[in-house]
């Protein structure tokens, strides 16, 4: 086995087996599927207490509107709104005052409570209201069946989207649902760059530190030690993202099983049957069938096998540009607090790559989308966006060159800053010194 190879097995072999890596990778698919199922959970659970919510009116036409709700118990005030704030009777959250006709005098109702009114409370009473006044107003005209002839001039047009085929072939497609895939890895890549670039520095900085390098560096060349280095944590990177992808799916499949599907599946499966038998409401499963075939079909309409391959490519390619980056900076200090000079114009492009992208997805063929996607360091991000919308195979090939031929760079000039900033102990070089080290043979 080579030196390199030697080098990316422990490297590999040591991260994998420590117990935070094991830790992290199975808590963090729990994490994020509780963020999912929990607040689900929680806001299906329904509060025991009921609110009374007392009504003064004086014109005597909107308290009979209101409806009580499972929080809520709305009843006639008979004291003054004096009274009610002086009483110390706390049955009352809040009381509603209206003291005029809503129609001429909009300002004439109010909401009192010793405590802040919720967002629920507010709502129920601006929509009741509000029903109410638009009727009122209407009637006011005089014309026959007004309401209904508003009600059928309301309409909500969406137009179809149809992607054709090489073979002539026709099926619906969605920009939403492109953008959000095409966003969806430009997270992955965006988070994976920075937290494993970041390991990767951190892992120079622990090894200069203890001058455990000083050893290494007497049998093998300071390159072949930054690039095991940055080749076994990116398979540690994706081994554990890997892993990530998989539970988090099979925890996601089993909670939707767990909270949504079960018995709600099972009931659907047993009334399709009794409608079958019956021969009664056929369309209905259909139509509660087709939001999700819809979605399943503007979904094939993705190339995944395109986007995946790519991804690989600019996945592999963006890590290496900036982990080599983040090897040179590691060696070149001696603490955390000293990267922060050199981190700062890195963590620029990031952001930048990052928000171009999600300024991209509106527009994925303009002139912001089209650069950011051809420039080395803002490519590995912002193509993410534009590949589910197909862009021309030259722009993906001139793009894939350009960001291999910079990281290649890089890593030449990072190796040589490397080479001697690993070696260098007690002094925080300056950017005119580490050029410096470049022109060393």
């Amino acid at each position: 086995m080579s030196k390199i190879g030697i080098i990316i097995k422990r490297e590999y072999l040591n991260r994998v087996s420590k117990k935070s890596f094991l830790i992290l990778t199975f808590l963090t698919p729990i994490l994020f599927s509780a963020l999912i199922f929990v607040p689900l959970w929680l806001s299906s659970i329904k509060g025991d207490e009921v609110k009374n919510v007392v009504i003064l009116d004086r014109t005597g036409v909107y308290a009979p509107l209101f409806e009580n709700t499972d929080n809520y118990k709305f009843i006639a005030g008979t004291e003054s709104l004096e009274n009610y704030k002086a009483s110390d009777d706390k049955s009352v959250f809040a009381i509603l005052s209206i003291t005029d006709n809503l129609l001429e005098n909009p300002k004439a109702a109010t909401l009192y409570s010793e405590k802040q009114i919720p967002g629920e409370l507010s709502r129920i009473v601006n929509q009741t209201l509000s029903r109410y006044l638009e009727n009122a107003k209407m009637a006011t005209y005089n014309i026959p069946n007004l309401k209904e002839i508003i009600k059928e001039s309301q309409i909500k047009f969406e137009i179809n989207t149809i992607k054709w085929s090489e073979d002539g072939g026709e099926s619906e497609s969605s920009a939403l649902v492109a953008s959000i895939v095409g966003m969806l890895f430009t997270v992955i890549s965006y988070m994976f760059i920075m937290v494993y670039g970041a390991m990767v520095m951190q892992g120079v900085m622990e090894e200069k530190t203890n001058r455990i390098v000083e050893l290494m560096v007497s049998s093998v060349r300071p390159f072949q030690l930054m690039m095991g280095k940055i080749i076994g944590i990116g398979f540690v990177g994706l081994t554990q993202m890997l892993l990530w992808a998989i539970l988090t799916l099979t925890l996601i499949m089993g909670g939707q099983f767990l909270f949504m599907g079960g018995t709600v599946d099972a009931q659907m499966m047993q009334q399709g049957a009794m409608m079958s038998a019956n021969g009664t409401m056929p369309g209905m499963a259909e139509a509660s069938q087709e939001p999700a075939v819809k979605i399943l079909g503007m979904l094939q309409t993705i190339n995944w096998a395109e986007i995946g391959f790519f991804f690989v490519i600019y996945f592999i390619g963006g890590y290496m540009l900036y982990a080599s980056v983040f090897a040179a900076i590691g060696s070149a200090v001696d603490s955390q607090e000293d990267t922060q000079q050199f981190m700062t114009p890195i963590m620029v492009f990031m952001m930048f790559s990052l928000y171009a992208g999600i300024y991209s997805m509106e527009n994925p063929d303009g002139p912001l989308a089209f650069w950011c996607s051809i420039i080395p360091f803002t490519s590995p991000i912002v193509m993410m966006i534009r590949l589910p919308f197909e862009i021309p195979l030259w722009e993906k090939l001139l793009s894939i060159g350009l960001l291999y031929i910079t990281f290649i760079g890089i890593i030449w000039f990072s190796a040589k800053i490397y080479r001697v900033g690993i070696l260098m102990y007690g002094k925080k070089p300056t950017i005119k010194e580490m050029i410096k080290w470049l022109k060393y043979k």
